[in-house]
């Protein structure tokens, strides 16, 4: 992962980005990688955890991302690795799909750095940042309807659903008003915009995080389904895993750190029962938890780069037990987006 993946208060608190890897140190130790090993780095960025798994071992790396520019920007890193290194344009969610089409059919280690990267921070055109105006896209690949779209289109309700679930904002339904009569006199196009309206509603204190920064950390959320992409991540990493293979999960959201503690921990051992209703029989636990707590940045990372000090790292060990397709990791319920943009 790059400095930028987190929250947009991390953003501006960091100015502008340098690629460092946030949490690097802890990630490739509890990944345990070996020579001969097979890795899969889900969320490319800008290579940063990928150099190190090379780094650390006579390995290989497939690594995914699925931002084309991300991609594209790979290529010296790819000669340089000298046919260790992989990298594909692909949603992690679909990791062990990618990998069989490499002809990959189990990984030693997935590693998972969730978020926005740097590059996407800094690049105004893309959408991701109020601290550079610019077109409010937000979309990770390229694809689909942008922020914009979503705005244009969603009611009042809608956006007050996702403000206060996605962004956690208690002031979402005044923001998602503010929102719906701003448009009706004219689109929201630019984040610059989007940033001044909400900024009008919600008031902070000096030293707080920008009033905007829930709201559009929500809303790219949204646009680029984040929280599914990471259900079924959780899942594909399940399904490609090796007994004894590491999952490694970086995460700087708190929806996003909870859904990776309840999908490890329903993996790691049964669910309570209740005294209503017969006991089920234990599920065989197919990952052992590697991390009792999330491990976090340390004082000297956070003053070397702010934006790592939301950083929360989880890990975990595959065991022989069989994946469990049934049991999907509960989603924030919510308008489908093409279902939005339909009614819009």
């Amino acid at each position: 992962m790059t400095t930028g993946r987190g929250s947009e208060d991390s953003e501006l608190a960091g100015g502008p980005a340098r690629h460092i890897p946030v949490l690097v140190r802890p990630a490739i130790e509890h990944l345990n990688i070996r020579d001969g090993g097979l890795y899969i780095d889900g969320t490319f960025g800008a290579g940063g955890y990928a150099r190190a798994i090379l780094a650390a071992a006579d390995c290989k790396v497939l690594a995914l991302d699925r931002d084309q520019s991300a991609v594209a920007h790979a290529f010296g890193l790819v000669d340089a690795a000298g046919g260790r290194l992989t990298v594909a344009q692909a949603r992690f969610s679909t990791l062990d799909e990618t990998a069989a089409g490499f002809g990959i059919a189990a990984a030693d280690g997935v590693v998972l750095d969730l978020g926005v990267s740097s590059m996407q921070l800094d690049q105004a055109e893309r959408g991701f940042s109020f601290r550079l105006d610019g077109p409010l896209d937000m979309r990770m690949d390229g694809d689909g309807p942008s922020a914009a779209d979503v705005l244009a289109a969603a009611s009042e309700r809608t956006l007050a659903d996702v403000i206060f679930t996605l962004g956690e904002e208690r002031h979402s339904r005044a923001v998602a008003r503010a929102l719906v009569r701003a448009r009706e006199q004219a689109p929201i196009r630019t984040t610059g915009a989007f940033a001044d309206i909400v900024a009008r509603v919600v008031r902070t204190r000096p030293g707080d995080i920008h009033p905007a920064t829930r709201t559009f950390q929500a809303l790219r959320l949204y646009v680029n389904d984040e929280l599914g992409e990471l259900a079924r991540g959780l899942m594909a990493a399940e399904r490609i895993l090796k007994p004894g293979g590491r999952l490694v999960v970086v995460s700087f959201h708190s929806l996003e750190d909870r859904m990776v503690k309840t999908f490890l921990s329903a993996r790691a051992g049964s669910r309570a029962g209740s005294r209503h209703l017969p006991q089920v029989a234990a599920r065989p636990a197919s990952f052992a938890i590697l991390t009792k707590k999330p491990i976090g940045p340390d004082e000297a990372e956070i003053a070397a780069n702010p934006r790592a000090r939301s950083a929360k790292l989880r890990a975990a060990e595959r065991t022989a037990a069989p994946a469990d397709a049934a049991d999907r990791p509960a989603l924030p319920r919510l308008p489908a987006l093409a279902d939005v943009l339909r009614k819009g």
